[in-house]
């Protein structure tokens, strides 16, 4: 890896907060909380115990193959890696992490791992919240295969507007050499600096856009995939009615199926022109019912997200009780004026107050509209999540924090919103004494919203993070899918998924699953556990 990433955060080492500020940490959450807690010194690399490698690479294979401590350290989670990194906690580490350089190396290290019977989990940066890259602890020999050598663009079709792009590049990287040619692919998940393109399509990452194009979907217009049973590739067109769309199998398919090693993305013209506005609701109704109107009347502003009065203060700085929403127009070629004219009309007959000063417009400069004022003050909390700096302080200091995210229609969301909060509150008090829980819409769509909710507590002494963590989760996934909401809406199934992606699926879908499992994975050996069993 050309830079090193963290064993015990989701981010880089080099920015890794320093043992001082983590103790000043734990004494704001205590006092926040009500509860002493202490931070914890994190074991150096070289002092961690890892179980022996179980098999080694051939020698043809060696050149691009790892078995040292700290890379496959790094590849036994994704960001679960919190709790676990912060006591030394490695029970099932890979026994060889694959760093093929081309298709001719991945295609190497598939057939040596298919014919010796070896599990093989794709992995692209880590960023997985849902367990998607860890191997269980009863899995047998493990073959971690990460695409970080692979992070090329390859090709740009400036006329179609589209470019082939190697699937293991991070997107700090893919932004730098498309911005040279005047393009983006302006698709920015939150984990934007530690996630890949192949972890994107593969998990069906969401991203910048709050409506519209919303998922990677939206920008695969072909890829390719090496199986067990040889490449999976698909014809470059804009769009086809030519039966089930083969891009569907491999997209979100998380690694059962095959490892995606480049696709045809579409891309865009860098934004020119913008516009923005905050607006305040006195009630958290009255701003999701704002929301809902614009939504529906398809003006498709790529910015449009509503954070509850307790997210809005605590991060946004608004008045008690206020919900706010965030409006953001953006344009390669055309002016946003009129646009964000209309949202502001349907937001304030919706009884939204809208402050001159929070409404921005840059007409072809280029110059970005959300800094400063309200969006500026909710972007600074917002944005060090993606980066890590501002999660890192959390690692270990026995607090229970987390997120859970789900997409219901407009009909159904009120009943979902009461028993979520309900649920999860009840929750947090029966394994934490309390807590605290918020909301906001991370993406919006005509028919219904996609609510993003965070909650915190903490830990009592002498419980297993993963048990407190489990309580939490369980009650708010059971409350969502009885209210008719899904169980992801933008982060993946993995393997703590599972139990609530079973309900969901069709029964009959399953089947047709484990079909295409069986064609093109024959003997099982890729990410086993993960969507379906073998």
């Amino acid at each position: 890896m050309a830079v090193k990433r963290s064993l015990w955060m989701f981010g880089l080492e080099a920015d890794e907060p320093s043992y001082e500020a983590r103790v000043a940490a734990a004494a704001r959450l205590s006092e926040r909380l009500g509860v002493e807690l202490q931070a914890p010194r994190i074991p150096p690399v070289e002092t961690l115990q890892l179980r022996k490698p179980r098999i080694t690479p051939p020698e043809a294979l060696a050149g691009f193959c790892r078995q040292d401590v700290r890379d496959r350290a790094y590849h036994s989670y994704g960001y679960d890696r919190v709790d676990h990194g912060v006591w030394g906690n490695y029970p099932n580490p890979p026994d060889v992490v694959a760093h093929p350089r081309s298709d001719e190396e991945l295609e190497a290290i598939l057939e040596w791992a298919d014919n010796g019977g070896f599990y093989v989990i794709p992995f692209g940066g880590g960023s997985s919240v849902v367990g998607g890259v860890t191997p269980p602890d009863d899995l047998g020999p493990v073959v971690t295969v990460s695409l970080d050598a692979m992070d090329r663009v390859l090709e740009v079709d400036a006329t179609s507007r589209a470019a082939r792009i190697q699937a293991g590049v991070f997107g700090p990287h893919l932004e730098e050499q498309l911005r040279p040619l005047g393009f983006t692919l302006r698709h920015f998940p939150q984990s934007f600096a530690g996630s890949t393109l192949g972890g994107w399509i593969a998990t069906r990452a969401g991203g910048h856009y709050a409506t519209n194009h919303t998922h990677i979907d939206d920008f695969v217009e072909s890829l390719r995939m090496l199986t067990p049973s040889g490449w999976l590739e698909t014809r470059r067109i804009p769009a086809s009615g030519a039966g089930p769309d083969p891009n569907r199998l491999a997209i979100g398919s998380e690694g059962v199926l095959g490892i995606i090693s480049e696709a045809w993305m579409r891309i865009q013209l860098r934004p020119r022109f913008r516009a923005s506005a905050a607006v305040t609701f006195p009630t958290w109704d009255g701003g999701w019912e704002a929301t809902r109107r614009i939504a529906q009347a398809k003006l498709w502003p790529a910015n449009l997200r509503l954070l509850d009065p307790e997210l809005a203060r605590s991060s946004a700085g608004t008045g008690s009780g206020a919900a706010l929403l965030i409006i953001g127009f953006e344009s390669g070629e055309l002016s946003q004026r009129s646009n964000i004219a209309d949202a502001l009309s349907i937001a304030r007959d919706a009884g939204g107050v809208v402050d001159d000063a929070e409404v921005r417009v840059e007409d072809g400069s280029e110059r970005p509209t959300g800094r400063g004022g309200t969006i500026g003050a909710w972007r600074e909390a917002f944005i060090p999540g993606a980066s890590g700096g501002g999660l890192g302080g959390l690692a270990g200091l026995g607090v229970v924090a987390g997120t859970f995210e789900t997409a219901v229609t407009w009909e159904s969301w009120p009943e979902l919103d009461d028993r979520v909060r309900s649920a999860t509150h009840e929750a947090l008090q029966v394994t934490c004494g309390g807590g605290s829980l918020n909301c906001r819409f991370t993406h919006v769509y005509p028919d219904g919203p996609a609510p993003y909710y965070t909650y915190v507590g903490a830990r009592p002494q002498g419980m297993k993070a993963a048990e407190a963590h489990g309580a939490v989760k369980r009650a708010a996934s059971d409350a969502i899918l009885a209210c008719g909401g899904t169980i992801t809406h933008h982060h993946a199934v993995g393997r703590l998924h599972r139990p609530w992606y079973d309900q969901e699926r069709p029964a009959l879908f399953a089947r047709v699953l484990r079909a295409a499992k069986s064609t093109l994975d024959p003997g099982g050996i890729l990410n086993p556990g993960v969507l379906i069993d073998p």
